[in-house]
């Protein structure tokens, strides 16, 4: 097999893959009533992820040191908790996240 149908056979594998595991659960769980426990239960999943990665984006790590703040994710991130209160919209947090870290980067250059 040349190499040029090994990478475009890998591509569309993974592809497909990732594909399959975002969609597969959705088609499941739609012939499935689920109990309300495990709904409130799932209902937290996006606010867990969107802080995990809010985290893990706020430090710089040093190997052998303690982390350091970057500072200009943490004043972008303050637009995107005020949406947080207001609009509780994972959508809007996300994107008023994106314009003001652009418009920080624009004008501050963090």
């Amino acid at each position: 097999m040349s190499s040029f149908n090994f990478v475009l056979l890998t591509i569309v594998g993974t592809g497909v893959v990732t594909w399959l595991s975002r969609i597969l659960p959705f088609v499941i769980l739609k012939k499935f009533k689920l109990s309300p426990g495990v709904v409130q239960f799932l209902s937290f999943v996006p606010i867990a992820i969107m802080s995990a990665l809010w985290f893990e984006n706020l430090f710089i790590q040093h190997i052998g040191h303690l982390p350091s703040i970057d500072w200009g994710n943490l004043l972008a991130s303050i637009p995107s908790i005020i949406s947080a209160v207001i609009w509780k919209n994972l959508l809007v947090i996300v994107i008023v996240g994106v314009i003001s870290l652009g418009c920080l980067r624009l004008f501050f250059g963090m």
